[in-house]
Parts: C-alpha cells; structure tokens; sequence
C-alpha cells in the first residue's frame, strides 16, 4: 500500500493555520483567520480556478473550517460585548431585571467560550472531515446486539442534534433484536474530531429486558471511526490483493432483503481487514461503498503506524469485553454514564442515551490534549 497526497498545481492549496495568539481569545488570531479566508476566496474567483474541481477538495475544506472558526470569533466578541454593555447597565440601575438580563447573557457568554475552546482543540490533520463510524457488538449474546443498536440511536440522535448528515453504508440486523454491525458516514463541522474519542469498548450494566429472570446483565458493543478521507489522498490498492465476495442482503424481512445477489464483502489480505456494503440495490454502488470504507481504514492504519510513539489506542485490543472498555453506562443499580479514561461522569444517563454526548466528547478532547503536551513536553 502506497500512501500520498496530490496537491493543486496552482498556489491556491490547503495549509495549516497559526493558532498561537495574543489577540482575541488567547488562543488564535482572528486577523490572520480572515486574511487567509480572503486569499481563498479571491483566488476562487479567479477565471479557471474551477477547473478541476477535484483538486479544490482540501482548500474548499479549509474555506468551511475557516468560516465556521470566524463565526465562533464573531459570536464570543458579540456575547462579550452584551456582557460588558449590562454589566454597566447593572452598576448603573442595580435593579432585578438589569441583574436577571447579565445572568442570561453570562450563561450565552459561557456557552460560546466552551464552544470556541472546543473548536481550539480540533486541530488534528483530519479533524475537519467527515466520520466513518462503524459499531459492533461484543460479549453479551443478545443484550449485546440491542446495546450495539441503542449506541446507534444515540450517535443518530447526537449527529441529528448539530444537524449533521448521516448516511447508513451497511447494516446487519440480529437474529432476536439489535445488530451484529452497522457503518455510518457522518457529515457536519469537524465531524471526525468531535467522534474520533468514540473509539473505544463501550459497556452497558442494566437489568436485561431478555432475561424472563429479571437479572443484570453486562453487555459491551466496539465503536470504530476513521475520517473520511478525501480524494487528493491516494491510498494505492493492489488488486491481487484483494478477495470480491458476493451475497445476497439480509435483513428483518419485507422490503429489506434484497432478491439478487447485490451485497459485497471485500477483503484486504494483506492487512487482515474486511468491510461490507449491502445497502444499495446495485452492486456497484455498495462496491464503491465497500471501497471508500476500506480506503478510511487503511488511511487510519497508515497514521496509526506513523504516531507509533503515542499511546496505543483502541485499534490494539485484545477483546470486547471485561477489563477493555472505554466508558460504562450504569442503568442498574444506579444511574451513571463515566468514563474511564478522563473520569469524566454524567448521572442523566437518559439524556446521554438520547445523543446528549457534548460534556463527555469535550472531557475526551481536553484529555487528549493534556496527554498531547505531556508526551510533546
């Protein structure tokens, strides 16, 4: 496997941007943020610059991730200036209402601050891209297979929460309930840098609803996330190295299984991966799916391999089960969502559940970072 990048001919072409400031916000400087925006935007304008627009993939990313940085800006300066504009207004007045309005714009202005940290944090190559999002479900039996899909709803819902756009590549639906794996792709602002902390064993400790004994069961499901990676990045695929599988699809029932043999399932020999598609009626279209999927994987193997001096993540673990996970979700005897790596906790488990993942994705964020310095002294 070969791995490169085919950058424009032209000088217009994506590059990192400074985010060690004095000015606005302590962390980037916003002059520089829309000087490089102008550049790009005047640069597209330019006759012929939509010539191969293949080739603008990584500029037109960084034009979104500029935008969306600046807004943050514009955003935290406005709340500052309506903190600043009552807070007079409330040494001047000192009545209730003047003290109740400076509240709500200090909870706006808080808000926005942890937003605009947040976004400091995604500075990784790939944390602007979209999310390949893969679940499976590990020791448990059954409980297994309807926690993998309660872990689903709840990345739905979450990504449905920032109106993010989700595409479902492949899914395998269990026997008795839930899912034996399913693989999304997760469009939005830094989809990948905001999930890629998912990856990881996830546990669940509930009285089981399987279980005509009423006793506690532990189930675990795997979360996997790769970025999508774009088009300018070239991941040389063998064919000789590869083996086509076809199938027919499967699924509860009615319109769901399909009558041809449409499914595909690829695998990668040298590298022991194996991905599947079975979505789409044509068998085209789920190979392409299939590939797109192998490509992320390989991408995110190769990174892997390169950063061979941090940590070893999720990709190296032995199990899905007991001893391995990344977070516990306690429905029984008591109610808590923690995780184990930032001792992170969040009690309304109900809410995390419903796609309420935003604390426990920050905590992860903010680890990482920590961990980051620590390592890169």
């Amino acid at each position: 496997m070969v791995l490169c990048c085919n950058s424009p001919t032209s000088r217009l072409r994506a590059r990192p941007y400074s985010n060690n400031s004095k000015h606005f916000g302590g962390v980037f400087d916003d002059r520089v943020l829309r000087e490089r925006l102008q550049e790009i935007e005047s640069e597209l304008s330019k006759p012929g610059a939509w010539d191969k627009p293949e080739l603008l993939t990584p500029v037109l990313r960084e034009k979104s991730a500029l935008e969306f940085r600046l807004a943050m800006c514009d955003n935290l300066a406005q709340s500052k200036t309506d903190v600043d504009d009552w807070l007079q207004l409330a040494q001047d007045d000192q009545g209730d209402d003047a003290f109740q309005a400076l509240s709500e714009y200090l909870d706006i202005f808080e808000n926005r601050l942890a937003e605009t940290e947040l976004s400091i944090l995604l500075s990784g190559q790939d944390d602007n891209t979209a999310a390949i999002l893969e679940i499976h479900p590990g020791a448990g039996g059954v409980d297994a297979q309807d926690w993998a899909e309660m872990l689903l709803r709840m990345y739905l819902r979450w990504a449905e929460s920032r109106s993010f756009q989700v595409e479902e590549l492949d899914r395998l639906y269990g026997e008795e309930a839930g899912i034996k794996s399913v693989t999304l792709q997760i469009t939005g602002p830094y989809a990948y840098g905001l999930l890629k902390g998912e990856a990881g064993i996830h546990r669940l400790i509930r009285i089981s609803p399987f279980d005509s004994s009423g006793r506690r069961h532990t189930a675990f499901a795997s979360v996997d996330v790769y970025p999508d990676i774009d088009k300018d990045i070239e991941i040389e695929i063998k064919d000789e190295d590869l083996r086509l599988d076809v199938f027919r699809a499967s699924g509860p029932g009615g319109q769901h299984v399909n009558r041809t043999n449409s499914a595909v399932r690829i695998t990668h020999n040298p590298s022991g991966i194996v991905v599947q598609c079975q979505n789409e009626k044509s068998q085209l279209k789920n190979k392409q799916f299939a590939m797109k999927i192998l490509k992320a994987r390989l991408y995110e193997r190769e990174i892997k391999q390169l950063e061979a001096s941090k940590k070893a993540d999720y990709a190296s673990k032995d199990a899905i089960a007991f001893g391995s996970q990344i977070r516990t979700y306690t429905l029984h005897p008591y109610r808590l969502v923690k995780d184990h790596r930032t001792g992170a906790e969040d009690s309304n488990v109900d809410a995390v559940l419903d796609g309420s993942l935003d604390t426990l994705l920050r905590a992860t964020l903010l680890h990482a970072h920590a961990e980051g310095k620590a390592v890169h002294g």
